[in-house]
């Protein structure tokens, strides 16, 4: 018996166009289930990052609909932004702030209570624990990396998205990287994870998706297709 898998990111005739009339993405339709990991590839310019701006409601709709976990990304704005975790591409951190006073922040910025018993898990998960009271100036780039991880699942997001996470990291650091994002989608965490490489893109992916000039997001690879 098929066990139906509830879809937890639904985009619908998704169209953004910018001021300038450069249209990003074009009528894209995407769904996404519970507990999966995706590998969305596509060429620099391809609309990846502008499908997750507006997914995570950082970049405004033109036309169509995107629902999380059958909430409106626009009309339920908050409850939205509450189940999603996002690590852009660039940088973000306080570099003369202690590891875990950035991470606590990133938490108390969506109402959350603290919880020391949760974070000091979380940074033994992602092999920061002992750096927790390090300033991140002082940490190597893949430490910082995995800071920007800790400060996106800071409010116990139940999707995570990755956008160009490995880039500038060494060939030994990303193995350690997918390595924790597997063990993260074993947890139960929905994994996006957004790339231009797909050299890099293999693993234990439900599937791969590919999109082109901003208009439809294409299967690639689906595992169960190579049983």
């Amino acid at each position: 018996m098929d066990v139906k898998l509830s879809e937890i990111i639904t985009v619908t005739s998704l169209v953004k166009k910018y001021d300038n009339k450069f249209l990003a993405l074009n009528g894209l339709n995407l769904n996404i289930n519970q507990g999966e990991i995706i590998a969305l590839l596509g060429p620099n310019g391809a609309g990846k990052t502008t499908l997750i701006s507006t997914i995570c409601g950082l970049t405004s709709i033109t036309s169509g609909k995107i629902e999380v976990n059958g909430f409106d990304v626009i009309k339920d704005y908050r409850k939205t932004r509450e189940i999603i975790g996002l690590v852009p591409q660039e940088l973000a951190l306080e570099p003369f702030e202690k590891v875990i006073n950035s991470v606590r922040f990133s938490r108390r910025l969506f109402g959350k209570k603290d919880d020391n018993k949760y974070l000091d898990q979380l940074l033994i998960k992602l092999q920061l624990f002992d750096k927790k009271d390090n300033i991140i100036k002082s940490l190597s780039g893949g430490m910082k990396r995995r800071v920007m991880i800790a400060k996106a699942l800071s409010h116990n997001p139940s999707i995570l998205f990755l956008d160009e996470p490995t880039v500038g990291v060494d060939r030994e650091n990303v193995k350690n990287f997918y390595k924790t994002v597997n063990e993260l989608n074993k947890e139960g965490i929905t994994i996006i994870l957004i790339t231009h490489n797909l050299s890099e893109a293999t693993g234990e992916f439900t599937h791969i998706l590919s999109i082109h000039n901003g208009e439809a997001v294409v299967k690639v690879i689906d595992q169960e297709d190579e049983d």
